[in-house]
């Protein structure tokens, strides 16, 4: 029994396995985790395989085997899922994978898009290193009650 590497805690014929063997997706983060543990594995065929055919032309193989041979696979958090379920045609998935590459320890952090096609989910692109929307900060005036709620001005009480 060999633990899968996405994480879940699960066997690898229980998690990814079988969707790396070609059993499809049910979810996009399914197909996410299989993704890490296909390059957890170095079985970069299935990476490409996985990718939509309108960003396929740009995967460099070569490169990935290079990675995935060097890595040693630290482990994955995922951050966020955007629908992607069962019955749902898109969805997004906000991960982090950690390795080490080259003595250095290093961090993947991805936001990835993902679309069913032609009943199958596929990757079709992603935003690395993401950014929430920006915080908005409100000013509040020395002479204007305290957003604290004591009734009191802010200058008295918590802009002191």
């Amino acid at each position: 029994m060999t633990l899968c590497p996405c994480g879940s805690g699960q066997d690898l014929d229980g998690c990814c396995g079988p969707i790396i063997n070609g059993a499809p997706a049910p979810t996009a983060e399914a197909l996410m985790r299989s993704r890490y543990t296909a390059f957890a594995l170095g079985d970069i065929g299935y990476l490409a395989d996985t990718l939509s055919p309108d960003i396929r032309g740009g995967f460099d193989q070569v490169e990935a085997e290079s990675t995935a041979n060097d890595a040693k696979w630290r482990g994955l958090e995922v951050r966020a899922v955007t629908d992607g379920g069962e019955d749902d045609e898109a969805g997004s998935v906000e991960f982090m994978a950690r390795f080490k590459l080259r003595g250095k320890q290093r961090v993947h952090h991805e936001l990835a898009e993902f679309r069913r096609e032609k009943g199958r989910w596929m990757c079709v692109g992603g935003q690395m290193d993401p950014k929430g929307p920006p915080r908005q900060v409100v000013k509040v005036g020395r002479n204007e009650p305290c957003p604290c709620g004591s009734g009191k001005k802010h200058k008295k009480c918590c802009g002191a």
